[in-house]
């Protein structure tokens, strides 16, 4: 493991986190790269982790330190060499179809365990801690709008995971200022083609004819990256430790909805089989949240119609 070096926090130039510093896990993730620049542009110096042998460590500069989760020790020396003042836990398996749930598990839960033990041992507690769950653990909720207090039913290991992160997370909310968001779905230029949106895109980038697709019932709430960190930045100084918080749109779109979207945008329909291999026997229909108690706490949302996200995913 390597650590960054042991240096005061530089110069910031104003903003709500001058002259403190910031701790994203999975920096080098799709969202944890939207959180670095968000959080560096309110004047927060922020350290990232990155797994182990990660070639992109030094990206930026030394504040990054390679760690993997799952060993205690190691991210014991890496949170006492931060000393973070505010803290955004992204590092995760989130592709719902991963293989390994051994791995799902122990990164998800233990490695999330690892870091509040490290947390609430430091004698410079964070000012704020955003653990990132997911809108999974809701499941197949038939509501039209899913707000926080709906009945968890996870429905897969991922989500699973998610929820046992959140029990384990209330047992250090007397030593720490944790404040939990279930994302629904969201996307952005740069997202992995493992990923729906993504991949629907990039074909039409291509210009392929053809696209092969799970389930075409499912409709999720999909919303922009870009929205989505610059909430999590409002929530580490909006005070609200201890709660539950959606980040969403509130609109559900189905496959269908974003298949015309690509097409719009890319001058062309394009024809779609369904794969039996891609549809999942514990698929999630629809899930589509409410964001009330979201707006309640930080004001209104920067939301970004879909076919822009859409645009800027195809045009980037």
């Amino acid at each position: 493991m390597t650590v960054p070096a042991d240096r005061s926090p530089a110069p910031a130039s104003g903003g709500t986190g001058a002259g403190k510093r910031a701790l994203v896990t999975g920096v080098h993730g799709f969202t944890g790269h939207y959180m670095a620049e968000v959080l560096a542009a309110e004047g927060y110096r922020v350290f990232g982790t990155v797994q182990p042998g990660d070639a992109r460590a030094d990206a930026h500069g030394d504040d990054n330190c390679q760690v993997d989760l799952c060993d205690r020790a190691a991210v014991r020396a890496a949170v006492d060499a931060i000393r973070p003042d505010v803290v955004v836990h992204l590092a995760a398996i989130s592709f719902v179809a991963h293989s390994d749930p051994d791995l799902i598990y122990r990164v998800n839960l233990i490695g999330t365990r690892h870091l509040l033990e490290a947390l609430a041992a430091q004698e410079h507690k964070p000012e704020a801690v955003l653990l990132a769950s997911s809108a999974n653990v809701y499941g197949n909720a038939d509501l039209e709008a899913i707000g926080e207090d709906t009945p968890p039913s996870p429905a897969n290991d991922y989500a699973v995971s998610k929820l046992s992160m959140e029990y384990m997370a209330r047992l250090w909310m007397d030593k720490l200022p944790i404040t939990i968001v279930r994302p629904f779905n969201y996307t952005g230029a740069g997202q992995h083609e493992n990923f729906l949106l993504p991949k629907i895109v990039a074909h039409f980038r291509r210009g392929e004819r053809r696209i092969e697709l799970g389930n075409l019932a499912i409709a999720r709430d999909f919303s922009d990256v870009r929205m989505v960190v610059d909430a999590y930045r409002r929530l580490l100084v909006a005070g609200k430790a201890g709660q539950v918080f959606n980040v969403c749109s509130g609109v559900a779109h189905s496959l269908q909805d974003v298949l015309s979207m690509m097409s719009r945008i890319a001058g062309y329909s394009i024809d779609v089989s369904v794969n039996p291999t891609f549809v999942r026997a514990n698929d999630v229909l629809k899930l589509a949240g409410s964001n009330a108690r979201l707006v309640d706490a930080i004001g209104p949302l920067r939301t970004t119609p879909l076919e822009e996200t859409l645009r800027w995913m195809y045009q980037a």
